[in-house]
């Protein structure tokens, strides 16, 4: 096997056969320095003009947008100007005493050329051209005020037009106009006098011109940039800044030779009748001008790399080649005294590599034997290795997958098949990254073996995370390593695939655990057994905030014992925070084997508010119940009152007679004052106890006696019991029968209870009404019956007897009960009721004893029969 030789003319290879290297070296270098200059002078330069071509589109891009924005903010400053205006103590002064007329036909008052009391100069004070007209519009949209600021009245156009200006809310409106080719911007808001009544709306109308333009560009564009509007169906220009360059009216493809066209669309505003483009014009000689300049200034600087890299590139080649040189003249003797080759007749002074060439085919011949009883040996070595590799690869537990350079599979191990689902006859040769990984992850498989090409020396394994994907279409995670291999003049990429949906999991259900007390919306604190807050989750900033703490700080003292508490105790401890605004239920946790406590709090203001609210439609309810109790008792209260103060007319008048008499006997007329006086007493107590059952009053807890009580209620019916020739039977407990309650509440519930009985007696004879009420204690509690021998009440309706509205009256609201119990329930008590149908009905109402009073009284076994004698219907 022989190394071809180089293909040149004989008295060319020759010449370089006696020139030395370095020589040889410096003038390849120059040419070839000078051959790549020139290529590249050439790409580079299209490249960057493609990027200066980039760069300025860019550019003109920005200002277009820049301009734009600007031209946008100046008419959004006539929207805060205009809605200052409308908002003004003046208009509204001007509008209080005004009454708009709905007249058909109006003509509206116009101000020319000075300026109305309504409308200050706010245009001037913004820095904002001042509008030609301002208009103040009744709430039909009829104008009947304008100011006009030139001598130029406002459009018929528009004067009809008008009403569409109005938005529909309490807004500032925007919208164009447009008479003919000229724009007008439009901006409305609604007007209210100084008592808040809406007027109408107050409307500024400005004409977008050249003027307009300018102002809103703020000064001129150091490119000779100008703006113009144009109109966006006919592509001609309406107005610009610039209008002796710029002529309004024509069309816009007139100017695309000298200038750069760059036109956007404007924000849509409610009610314009046109579309409009906002266009910036910047003149292609400065666009030129720039570029050339860049492109000239980049070929400078690249001539002179250029010039600085052939000399270095030819230095460096000299340096390098005359070391060669040097070399090869050791190699040559070396390898003549080393393989027994003959030494070659050269000159000192020639080309080595050229001299070199003549026997260094002899050197490859024994090469090549060399090479053949190495491959031999490696060929041995190689079965031995892959015996061991195939071992290891049916045993590893991980997937492992080769592949060419080019991604397709070549070989792979059972575990890889497992995991991915590989069927022979379909992987081999096929993609591993399309067929097997995530559509998502291709980028980032490209980008691991790229890495590992580079890293091949120093670090080469290229290790991430992917998605894989088997056959099925089941996507997990696995982790990846890549190792190169380069077997000849191929690499190869060996992949170790780990399955990590395990991992995944295990890390998701310990971050989820981690998020558990930041995420929760309630306060969760934890704290040492010192007292030290060692963590708290965001949610409680409100909490510690209110107790000046926080993360690294103590707890108040107060709950430091209350913390040092349940750790000694090792139980729960649920206790509330009231800190005014804010009410929260604390929950002790002790964690006794770490000493430390978990607080868990919860806002329950609304929960307390809530409560409280209740209690108070608890007493509206009550207070309603007992007005109605009054509608049907006062005709029994007026009739009682009446035998009183007849008593106080009778003995006024016989003592007026005795005395116009000259009966002047002391005696009968003492008696007769003191009948009078103890009968006013009596008439002012029946007015106390109708003003208590009436009056509104908070819920007042006060200790009373329970038998107290019943008589005051007996006394509040004693028209009706006579009217039914009834007498109650008291069968009370003696001594007193202290109860915390609220007195006017409670005597509504025994009222309640009353009533009914007597209803239910109503249609009994009066031989055999009996209505008895009792008191009794037992166990701490008072219990207070009503009994009836009325027709009692049936199984199927007992289960319904205290719902609302739940009654067998044709007049009851069935209300009485339900408050009742509800009443009952807020002193901590029970109301049931029995009955038996044909016999009658007892209620009876258990109430706490008060704790610090004492009771007399003896106490009774568990079964209460009814004070009702026998056979009198029970």
């Amino acid at each position: 096997m022989k190394l071809p030789r180089i293909s040149v003319k004989p008295a060319v290879y020759r010449l370089l056969r006696h020139l030395p290297m370095p020589l040889i070296a410096i003038l390849i270098g120059l040419v070839a320095g000078l051959a790549v200059w020139g290529v590249l002078d050439q790409v580079q330069s299209r490249a960057v003009e493609k990027i200066i071509s980039k760069e300025l589109t860019a550019r003109l891009d920005l200002r277009s947008r820049e301009s734009l924005l600007r031209f946008d903010q100046y008419m959004a400053n006539y929207a805060a100007t205009a809605q200052l205006l409308a908002n003004h103590r003046r208009l509204a002064q001007y509008l209080e005493p005004l009454f708009w007329f709905p007249e058909d036909n109006v003509k509206p008052v116009v101000y020319q050329k000075f300026r109305p009391f309504w409308l200050p100069d706010f245009f001037g004070r913004n820095a904002l051209l001042a509008p030609s007209h301002v208009l103040l519009m009744d709430t039909r949209g009829q104008v009947r005020e304008i100011y006009q600021a030139g001598d130029a009245p406002l459009p018929d156009e528009l004067l009809a037009e008008s009403p569409g200006w109005i938005g529909d809310g309490d807004e500032v409106h925007t919208v164009f106009a447009r008479v003919g080719d000229q724009p007008y911007l439009v901006v409305s808001d609604r007007v209210e006098d100084s008592g808040g009544y809406g007027m109408g709306h107050l409307v500024v109308v400005v004409p977008i011109d050249a003027d307009f333009l300018a102002a809103s560009e703020g000064s001129v564009s150091a490119d000779n940039s100008a703006v113009a509007l144009v109109d966006a169906d006919e592509q001609r220009i309406l107005a610009s800044d610039k209008p002796a360059e710029l002529i309004p009216g024509t069309q816009l493809d007139q100017w695309e030779r000298r200038y750069v066209v760059t036109s956007s669309s404007l924000p849509e505003y409610e009610g314009s009748n046109w579309n409009m483009l906002f266009a910036t014009f910047i003149p292609n000689s400065s666009v030129e001008k720039m570029a050339d300049r860049v492109v000239g200034f980049e070929r400078r600087q690249r001539l002179i790399a250029a010039l600085v890299f052939i000399l270095m590139f030819t230095l460096v080649i000299y340096l390098v080649s005359a070391r060669l040189n040097r070399v090869l003249s050791r190699m040559t003797r070396f390898s003549q005294r080393a393989l027994n080759i003959e030494e070659p007749n050269f000159k000192r002074g020639g080309n080595q590599l050229l001299l070199l060439e003549d026997w260094i085919q002899h050197f490859t011949n024994l090469v090549i034997k060399a090479r053949e009883e190495m491959s031999r040996r490696h060929a041995h070595e190689m079965r031995e290795t892959e015996a061991l590799k195939a071992a290891i690869m049916e045993a590893s537990l991980d997937a492992i997958v080769t592949l060419n350079g080019s991604g397709r599979i070549i070989d792979y191990n059972p575990t890889a098949e497992a995991m991915l689902g590989l069927v022979p006859q379909d992987a081999a040769g096929g993609d591993f990254a399309r067929r097997f990984l995530d559509p998502e992850d291709h980028a980032a498989f490209v980008g691991m073996l790229a890495r590992s090409r580079r890293q091949l020396d120093h670090h080469p394994h290229a290790r991430g995370e992917l998605r894989a994907r088997r056959v099925d279409g089941r996507r997990f995670p696995v982790e990846m390593s890549i190792v190169p291999i380069d077997i000849d003049d191929e690499r190869v990429y060996t992949l170790y695939i780990h399955d990590a949906t395990q991992r995944k999991a295990a890390e998701r259900e310990i971050k989820s655990l981690a998020r558990f007390a930041s995420e929760s919306p309630n306060p969760i604190l934890r704290v040492n057994a010192e007292g030290l807050i060692v963590y708290a989750n965001p949610a409680s900033r409100l909490l510690t905030g209110a107790w000046a703490s926080g993360p690294g700080q103590f707890l108040p003292a107060a709950w430091i014992d209350e913390v040092q508490a349940a750790l000694s105790e090792g139980q729960n401890h649920e206790r509330e925070d009231d800190q005014g605004e804010q009410i929260y239920s604390l929950l002790f946790v002790p964690i006794t084997d770490l000493a430390y406590v978990n607080i868990y709090a919860r806002d329950i203001t609304a929960v307390r508010r809530a409560e409280q609210e209740s209690r108070q439609h608890q007493s509206e309810l009550v207070h309603v119940c007992r007005l109605s109790t009054m509608g049907e008792v006062a005709t029994g209260m007026a009739h009682e009152l009446n035998q009183p103060l007849a008593a106080i007319v009778n003995y006024a008048k016989g003592a007026s007679r005795r005395l116009q008499g000259g009966m002047l006997d002391t005696p009968p007329l003492v008696e007769a004052m003191r009948q009078i006086s103890a009968q006013a007493q009596r008439a002012g107590e029946i007015i106390r106890r109708l003003r208590a059952l009436v009056g509104k009053q908070a819920p007042i807890r006060s200790v009373v006696d329970l038998n107290y009580l019943v008589r005051e209620v007996c006394g509040f019916l004693e028209f009706e019991t006579s009217k039914l020739e009834l007498r109650i039977e008291l069968d009370l407990t003696e001594g007193e029968i202290p109860v915390n309650v609220d007195l006017v509440q409670i005597e509504q519930v025994l009222l309640n209870l009353v009533r009914n009985a007597l209803d239910a007696l109503e249609d009994c004879s009066a031989a055999d009404r009996h209505l008895a009420i009792f008191t009794r204690v037992r166990a701490g509690e008072a219990i207070v019956g009503v009994a009836d021998n009325g027709p009692g009440i049936p199984p199927e309706r007992m289960a319904h007897l205290f719902n609302p509205f739940y009654t067998t009256k044709e007049t009851g609201m069935g209300m009485g009960l339900a408050i009742s119990q509800t009443i009952v329930d807020d002193h901590n008590g029970m109301i049931r009721a029995d009955s038996e149908v044909g016999r009658g009905t007892v209620f009876h109402v258990h109430l706490p004893l008060a704790g610090a009073a004492s009771f007399n009284g003896a106490e009774l076994p568990e079964a209460i029969e009814p004070p009702l004698a026998a056979g009198a219907g029970r």
